[in-house]
């Protein structure tokens, strides 16, 4: 079954060398006259893009107040801040220079300015976005896909609430986007930007809706190209060619064009969304951290789905008679490509420690908000299923074996159980010793 979609994309997208150029009759165009400039850390200061911004703006002849300190993981404490000096600075237009956490910011400064209220009401879901001001982005770091989305993320400092509202009336007016602006990225941001920008992808193909082929080949292609190209920047820094692939995925993985026809999940978002609110960790590092352990507790009810992301994307080849065997090694085989661009596979690697259990009960109290909501779509998670899925990821997968007893088929998981592929059941076992009668092949 296919469903319904309207798709809605009015950002315009400036793309390519020297597009910065154009920054401040774009402005103008969308009806600015004075920009608050707003930024993150030092980087944009440094690589001299600051200094192009504001002499584009002065060459427009628009007034200028600028706001940086933006961090990863927006605050609410920034967005006040931001809100308050818009009001009385009479700021009309605002110009995020950066990435999603900047671009997020801003829409939340944007939807504030007007607001009578708190604007953490909109993520509290005590009232609704009526208007936002217009936004346009200079992209530095292609990851979030806020510079064609409809989201907003925002970490409230007290309590470390991370929360999300989504409205077309935040989507950026035009996004300028240079690849040469994203040569300096340090190798982890990278990394993690894709990875980032591959899972927006994913919360969208994992889907109960499979009828939609085209929008399924271009989730596809855009996975493996996502992959190909990262692997190749991690070693070559400033080849455009590639940097250009990774920058214009990341729009085209956000702005919902993958989920045409299809529904969206983010389960796994939802509860990476805890784990960087409390722990301060890279959105996308945790994001890698606990999508493998997600797909291994729902892919049992959804294998097609699982078999065909294997087989289509991580280049598996089909093992027909054993569909089960198939999906596990496409789970592998994007573990391996995590470990290759030097991402975490489970939470232990992400934090550098082993996470406690009274952690894990704060992050499904924040993520189940006291066991009120549910999260995700393909496979609905209460409470229960949110804390299996923290605990499998604490230490993320063994080398899973498959063995053969007999004429079955079996693999062995690293929660101590064994699963027979052509029957589709769990034994659970003692220990991993204990399973004396198998054969590793």
């Amino acid at each position: 079954m296919m469903k319904d979609f309207n798709f809605y994309a009015p950002t315009r997208v400036v793309f390519g060398r020297e597009s910065e150029k154009l920054i401040g009759n774009l402005v103008k165009e969308y009806g600015g006259h004075h920009v608050l400039v707003h930024y993150g850390g030092g980087s944009a200061e440094r690589s001299g893009l600051l200094n192009v911004v504001r002499q584009q703006l002065k060459d427009a002849g628009l007034d200028v107040t600028e706001l940086g300190g933006v961090v990863p993981n927006p605050l609410l404490s920034k967005v006040y801040e931001g809100i308050g000096l818009g009001r009385k600075s009479q700021i009309d237009f605002i110009l995020a220079v950066g990435g999603g956490s900047v671009i997020d910011s801003a829409k939340a400064i944007g939807y504030g300015i007007p607001y009578d209220g708190d604007v953490w009401d909109f993520w509290d879901g005590k009232s609704k976005p009526a208007t936002c001001l217009p936004i346009g982005v200079v992209l530095t770091i292609p990851a979030a896909g806020s510079e064609m989305s409809s989201s907003c993320v925002i970490t409230k400092d007290e309590g470390l609430l991370k929360r999300g509202v989504n409205s077309d009336l935040c989507r950026c007016k035009f996004a300028v986007m240079n690849p040469e602006r994203t040569y300096t990225l340090p190798a982890y941001q990278t990394a993690a930007g894709a990875t980032d920008i591959m899972m927006h992808t994913m919360e969208r193909y994992f889907t109960k809706y499979e009828d939609m082929s085209l929008t399924d080949a271009i989730a596809e292609a855009l996975l493996r190209t996502v992959m190909d190209s990262a692997k190749i920047v991690m070693k070559e820094p400033q080849n455009y060619r590639h940097r250009a692939q990774i920058m214009w995925a990341g729009s085209l993985a956000h702005n919902d064009l993958t989920e045409c026809g299809t529904e969206k999940d983010f389960a796994t978002h939802k509860l990476e969304h805890e784990l960087s609110a409390l722990f301060g960790v890279t959105h996308g590092a945790g994001l890698a951290a606990l999508w493998p352990s997600w797909a291994r507790y729902v892919k049992a009810k959804h294998l097609s789905r699982f078999v065909q992301f294997a087989v289509n994307v991580m280049g598996v080849t089909n093992d027909f008679a054993h569909p089960e065997e198939t999906a596990e090694q496409g789970i592998l085989a994007i573990e391996r490509f995590y470990r290759e661009i030097g991402m975490p596979t489970n939470i232990r690697e992400l934090l550098g420690r082993e996470i406690t259990k009274e952690e894990i009960d704060t992050l499904v109290d924040k993520c189940s908000r006291g066991g009120t909501i549910t999260i995700g779509a393909m496979e609905v998670l209460g409470a229960k299923e949110m804390r299996d899925i923290y605990e499998m990821a604490k230490l993320g997968a063994l080398p899973y074996s498959f063995f053969s007893v007999g004429s079955d088929r079996w693999y062995l998981t690293a929660r101590k159980r064994i699963r027979q592929v052509t029957r589709n059941e769990d034994i659970t076992v003692t220990s991993i010793g204990s399973c004396k009668a198998s054969n590793p092949q």
